[in-house]
């Protein structure tokens, strides 16, 4: 959501700017830039525009995994539904219990033990769908 509101105001920012230019330009009637400075400099806006947009987009996105909990000997575990992959659930673990199939909000962590087990820093549980069905 708040990628849609920078991509409008820097939409909007970057037209102003151009038209302010442009008037300027026609009030003191002073030697411009010529076509190609113009659609270089457009161009390159536009290209910063497109990068900052990505990038908040990339970063404000809500990180989810979806799967059933157990307790393991490291603490609860989820097993992703679409992966298969195991991750030690750490992070917001209030409302998350053993057996049942949960949307977790989060972001996943490197491995820094030695099995290399991958872990998930839970933020919120976002769905709790009740019981797993094996």
């Amino acid at each position: 959501m708040a990628a849609k509101y920078l991509s409008a105001i820097l939409i909007i920012t970057l037209s102003f700017v151009l038209c302010m230019s442009a008037e300027a330009q026609m009030h003191l009637n002073l030697p411009g830039p010529s076509g190609a400075e113009v659609a270089g400099a457009i161009v390159g806006a536009a290209a910063v525009v497109v990068v900052v947009v990505v990038v908040v987009i990339h970063y404000s996105k809500k990180r989810t995994i979806t799967g059933c909990v157990s307790a393991g000997a490291n603490g609860m575990t989820v097993t992703e539904e679409k992966s298969g992959q195991i991750y030690v659930v750490s992070g917001n673990v209030a409302g998350i219990k053993p057996g049942d199939r949960v949307k977790l909000q989060g972001k996943k962590i490197k491995p820094e033990a030695p099995d290399k087990t991958l872990a998930w820093k839970a933020r919120k549980v976002t769905k709790d769908f009740g019981v797993c069905q094996p």
